[in-house]
């Protein structure tokens, strides 16, 4: 399982940088996804957990919310956006949707195999898709891989005419629309929720879905044939809500080492004074650490309270300081006209 392995080692080497005490209280994480216990990705979110609290020395524990209790994945991102939970396994599906680039998983045939598949997670072009999450607000640890997408269909389907002016199940997404209509299909968007109800009901004829959501859904009990056509790869990615990186990272240039990269382009794009930039990253970036100061351990110690008793004085802080910041580094921006980067030549 070399992906799960592979968001195992991103946790781990965000939690390499927390600096905490023995005695410190610990700090509750909540981590959601939208498939049941049973699936392979529940079982990743369970080991993720494990390895951030033993990595953490107890500093960290992570309450996980599976089969869709806190929302679907819309709901997800935007809670993640948002801060409402820390982390999220999210449907490569439903990001795309925000990162256009995420789409390249979901070619028809790409990949032969889930191995197939992991290998290229592992390549600088997988790993730039989860960078330019950094711009809807999230960090992308890593991916995950449920299997390949099959067909589940209530009648045998032994060739590709067998599914002509059939209703399937279709991840909401225009590849997927355009790969079941080029076959002469009739994709149908709905929920994981819907899907058995739909099939009993003659309302879907077949299902486009992996094996561990066949299993673990029992979809087989409405539709009871099979056809194992590997058609497409569809993996999920592990985000963490980004400011959370304040509390992994160690310091503010471990960020910046980090995060530059995007930084600065999205700049240049924007055509924003560089240096500017670079300010406000440094003022945003500090904003999330008025919840937690520096200052509170020492003051916990010595008043003898408890997190939970002042965070909702320094929450109220973070409130007043938000607008205030944010519009005084936007008033003051106007002010810096766009110098484009030069870079050096060599002499002679």
């Amino acid at each position: 399982m070399a992906l799960f392995n592979k968001v195992m080692a991103a946790a781990a080497l965000a939690v390499a940088g927390v600096i905490g005490t023995a005695n410190a209280q610990a700090e509750t994480l909540r981590l959601a996804h939208i498939v049941p216990p049973s699936h392979v990705w529940h079982q990743v979110a369970e080991r993720f957990t494990a390895n951030l609290e033993k990595d953490s020395a107890g500093r960290f524990v992570t309450k996980i919310s599976p089969q869709a209790k806190l929302g679907r994945d819309p709901q997800l991102i935007k809670l993640l956006q948002s801060g409402g939970i820390q982390f999220a396994i999210l449907t490569v599906g439903d990001l795309s949707n925000r990162s256009e680039a995420l789409q390249a998983w979901f070619l028809p045939y790409t990949f032969k195999d889930v191995a197939h598949a992991g290998a290229a997670a592992r390549t600088p072009a997988a790993r730039e898709m989860l960078a330019q999450l950094e711009s809807q607000g999230m960090v992308g640890l890593g991916y995950t891989f449920a299997g390949m997408r099959h067909v589940l269909s209530v009648k045998p389907v032994t060739s590709p005419d067998d599914l002509r002016n059939k209703k399937i199940r279709s991840f909401p997404n225009e590849i997927f629309s355009d790969w079941w209509q080029a076959m002469g299909a009739a994709p149908t968007a709905l929920p994981l929720s819907e899907v058995s109800p739909s099939l009993t009901t003659n309302l879907l004829d077949a299902v486009d879905i992996d094996l561990d959501a066949v299993v673990g859904l029992k979809f087989y009990q409405q539709a009871g044939n099979l056809a194992m056509t590997n058609h497409m790869a569809f993996p999920a990615v592990m985000g963490a809500y980004s400011a959370i990186l304040g509390f992994f990272v160690p310091s503010g240039g471990g960020k910046w080492l980090i995060e530059a990269p995007y930084v600065m382009q999205a700049a240049n794009e924007l055509q924003a004074h560089l240096g500017w930039a670079v300010q406000v990253y440094n003022a945003a970036e500090a904003l999330p650490n008025l919840i937690n100061p520096f200052w509170m351990l020492p003051l916990l110690g010595v008043l003898g309270l408890k997190a939970r008793d002042i965070v909702g004085f320094t929450f109220m802080q973070l409130l007043v300081h938000i607008p205030l910041v944010i519009g005084l580094l936007w008033l003051l921006g106007l002010t810096l006209p766009y110098v484009p980067p030069v870079m050096p030549t060599p002499a002679g």
